[in-house]
């Protein structure tokens, strides 16, 4: 295998119809592959020989109680925890069968491929086209009627087009709670990745954001691999279609949804689920 072909692989195409069913993808072969994976922040060990893998286009949620390593595994999916001195990854993480955390991985290109939107909405403080164009700059965009057609796709996609689209010079910083994390869920998407991590996106929103996050949600599983932490163990139920649930860096249990939340093999599953810990 060349550089090349590490630091920028060729993800492949998924050939299953879109919104395809979690039974459908239990042929096909995973997209993130995860074996013996642990990971240390300084001598404190936050994830313990975790083993699991992630098929292409569904949605996992990952469940469980405040510091039981969810959110550290998600930022371990596009490598962000490399932004913190003294962590140390063991085990094996792979994206399509390429080790994501292989020297000669480009991690600037991983996150490419690997989009995140973060609990609290971070909108520039510029104009909400220009939220969408600047990162397409980024990426080497320049044509200005490609910029154009990119931020209009990208907020139809964050179904957002129809509530901005006469506004968009103006501030992104004007717009609601939920507006604003769904024009970051556009400008994760205006650059096309493959795989979107959200930790907790509508945590901080009321209801009816939170409900028009969960609809797009299931909308963009049609085209993307998402990966969601939520507390929410209602919002697991309603949007996800696998979900893993940790408790103090552990892996407990991995299953569809519906067995995890109906028939879950680890009582310590079912406690946490029914509200009787966490």
């Amino acid at each position: 295998m060349t550089v090349s072909e590490i630091t920028l692989p060729k993800f492949k195409v998924d050939s299953a119809r879109p919104g395809a069913s979690a039974e459908e993808h239990s042929s096909r072969a995973p997209l993130i592959d995860l074996k013996n994976l642990s990971f240390y922040y300084g001598r404190s060990q936050a994830l313990k020989d975790i083993s699991f893998f992630i098929r292409e286009k569904v949605v996992t949620a990952f469940i469980g109680p405040s510091g039981c390593g969810k959110s550290t595994l998600l930022r371990c999916l596009n490598r962000m925890n490399d932004l913190i001195d003294g962590v140390r990854v063991e085990g094996e993480m792979r994206i399509h069968g390429h080790d994501i955390n292989s020297p000669e991985v480009d991690v600037i290109e991983l996150r490419k491929r690997v989009g995140m939107v973060f609990q609290r909405s971070n909108p520039f403080p510029k104009s909400i086209h220009e939220n969408i164009a600047y990162a397409l700059r980024l990426q080497g965009v320049k044509d200005r009627s490609e910029i154009d057609g990119i931020v209009e796709n990208s907020l139809r996609g964050a179904a957002l087009w129809d509530e901005v689209k006469d506004r968009l010079h103006t501030s992104a910083l004007g717009l609601s709670g939920g507006q604003q994390q769904r024009l970051c869920i556009a400008r994760a998407i205006a650059i096309k990745p493959e795989i979107i991590l959200m930790d907790e996106p509508a945590s901080a929103l009321d209801p009816l954001a939170t409900a028009k996050i969960e609809e797009l949600v299931l909308d963009l599983k049609r085209d993307y691999t998402i990966v969601i932490v939520t507390h929410n163990m209602q919002q697991a139920a309603r949007i996800s279609d696998y979900t893993a649930f940790f408790y103090l860096g552990e892996l407990i249990e991995y299953d569809t949804t519906t067995k995890i939340f109906t028939n879950p093999a680890k009582k310590q599953t079912e406690d946490y689920v029914t509200g009787r810990f966490g």
